[in-house]
C-alpha cells in the first residue's frame, strides 16, 4: 500500500489518468454492453475513451 501511495503522490497527473480512464471505461461499458460491437470497435472506443480520459487530465492540470 505504502508503494501505491508513493507512486501517486510523485506522479500525480499519471494517477489522475488512470484513475479517470479506468472509470470513463467503466461507464463506456456499461453504457454499450447491448449494442453488438465487435471486438474491434471495442478496442477502438477503449483506446479513444483512454486518451480523451488523458486529455481530460492534461487539460484539468493547465495552469
Amino acid at each position: 500500500m505504502e508503494k501505491l501511495k508513493a507512486f501517486f503522490n510523485e506522479h500525480p497527473v499519471l494517477s489522475q489518468w488512470i484513475v479517470l480512464a479506468i472509470g470513463m471505461v467503466i461507464i463506456l461499458i456499461f453504457a454499450a454492453r447491448g449494442q453488438g460491437f465487435n471486438l474491434k470497435q471495442w478496442t477502438a472506443l477503449i483506446v479513444a475513451t483512454i486518451l480523451l480520459a488523458g486529455a481530460c487530465v492534461w487539460i484539468i492540470n493547465w495552469e
